[in-house]
């Protein structure tokens, strides 16, 4: 299972999410945050964490913000 963030953490990147991670798994980008899809060990702590309710699993993506399933795999293919 993968998580992604999405619109709603754009410019506001509050690094609730980032402080709840056991293990270091969100990255940050220009304007958002990013999550590991290997690194994450599926434990969901970020999503509850996050106050603008950003953070989804990959196959629950709000069809509005289905870009940033790929906006985040690109992000780490060009890390």
């Amino acid at each position: 299972m993968t998580y992604i963030i999405a619109e709603p953490c754009v410019d506001t990147k509050d690094a609730s999410c980032v402080e709840v991670c056991p293990v270091d798994c969100i990255y940050e980008g220009e304007d958002i945050y990013y999550i590991h899809p290997v690194e994450c060990i599926d434990c969901g702590a970020c999503i509850p964490a996050c106050p603008v309710e950003a953070i989804f699993v990959n196959d629950e993506v709000p069809d509005q913000w289905q870009s940033f399933i790929d906006t985040n795999a690109n992000w780490f293919e060009g890390q």
